[in-house]
């Protein structure tokens, strides 16, 4: 173990440089901000260098200080355990890492891990119910009961490190009233005094989570019955078939704007996301990333559960939309065909139930 540091409290080990990693989708990275702002907040005299892909660190919006985020290229220059040693070499001589927390437990950061120890520094991985999880999704005797929720799971890595910490994290946002206006300004204009914005993510990595898309255009042409005229519905996607879905409702629907595929960048839709009224999504990254910029988030559920652990930051039952049918869940992740064939979890909920939910939302 590395030599105990007086001046850091609370801090056993003496860790002076915590190297983090998380590789993986969007959805996965973005459930890693409310614990590591936490945690850096909670040590503020420790430097915490969190590795991701180069395409996930500019979700990482007002970090603490202490925090920073590198991009690394798993597909080139670190490719392979030959480029997984040089990793190891390379964080350790530009950072001096003396503890290492693995928030993603797999092949790759076990091998990372491996070099880590051979160096002689601190190491702890993120734990994986995997038993519990086949329990929870099986075809038959399942035990329908909620996981430890993600959050707790990279908590505990911290704390084995001896580096514990309480949630402290609220929004993206936090200290402020607001996103600043100027940081969506390539979206849209200021929203107008009066008008309701609501996000609407209608689409996820499988079919199993994803709410029948023409169901979802009956929920956005619905709105105006219930919320009025005053609304703006901005459309989350894509590029590809998605993007040529939500650009077709752009041009049929007036207060539809679609966001799939321009790549405006997570600082501009994030900062956007915060002024939403709500954002209705599937168990998906908008949801994740809606939910950290501080937006009422309301999710829809189908072959996934919340029970499985991944809920939206501070997410309740109240947001949540799902039926209590007795195959649910079947996947942990969505990628398994329906054990029924007709993905009833999600057909079978009515527009009127989501239009609901939303207006019960806004009234909050």
């Amino acid at each position: 173990m590395p030599r105990k540091n007086e001046n850091t409290a609370g801090n056993p080990g003496g860790f002076k440089n915590v190297l983090i990693t998380r590789f993986s989708a969007f959805g996965d990275v973005a459930m890693t901000i409310p614990v590591v702002y936490s945690v850096c907040r909670a040590y503020p005299k420790v430097n915490f260098i969190l590795a991701t892909r180069p395409s996930m660190t500019a979700m990482f919006v007002n970090p603490p200080a202490n925090l920073n985020v590198v991009g690394i290229d798993l597909k080139e220059k670190y490719k392979g355990i030959a480029g997984l040693s040089r990793l190891s070499r390379d964080l350790c001589s530009l950072y001096s890492v003396d503890a290492f927390a693995d928030l993603h437990n797999v092949l790759r950061t076990k091998v990372l891990s491996v070099f880590m120890r051979m160096r002689k520094i601190a190491t702890a991985s993120l734990v994986k119910p995997r038993a519990k999880r086949k329990e929870l999704t099986r075809k038959h005797n399942k035990i329908l009961l909620p996981l430890v929720p993600q959050s707790a799971r990279y908590l505990e890595v911290f704390a084995r490190l001896g580096l514990p910490a309480a949630l402290s994290f609220t929004s993206l946002y936090a200290g402020k009233a607001s996103a600043a206006t100027s940081d969506f300004a390539k979206i849209t204009k200021p929203k107008p005094k009066g008008i309701k914005w609501i996000g609407i993510a209608p689409f996820a990595a499988h079919k199993g989570k994803i709410y029948p898309i023409h169901l979802m255009r009956q929920v956005v042409e619905k709105l105006p019955e219930t919320l009025g005229p005053d609304i703006k519905v901005y459309l989350l996607g894509g590029g590809g078939k998605e993007q040529e879905i939500l650009e077709q409702w752009e041009a049929q629907i007036p207060f539809v704007q679609s966001l799939a595929g321009k790549r405006y960048g997570f600082a501009a839709e994030l900062a956007l996301f915060n002024h939403l009224d709500a954002m209705i999504a599937m168990d998906s990254a908008n949801m994740h990333l809606a939910a950290i910029a501080g937006t009422p988030t309301i999710s829809i559920w189908g072959a996934t559960h919340p029970y499985c652990g991944f809920k939206a930051w501070k997410q309740n039952e109240e947001s949540t939309i799902q039926l209590p049918l007795s195959c649910r869940p079947c996947s942990v992740y969505g990628e398994k065909p329906c054990f029924r064939g007709d993905y009833l979890c999600l057909s079978a909920i009515r527009p009127d139930t989501i239009i609901a939910k939303i207006t019960q939302t806004l009234a909050k």
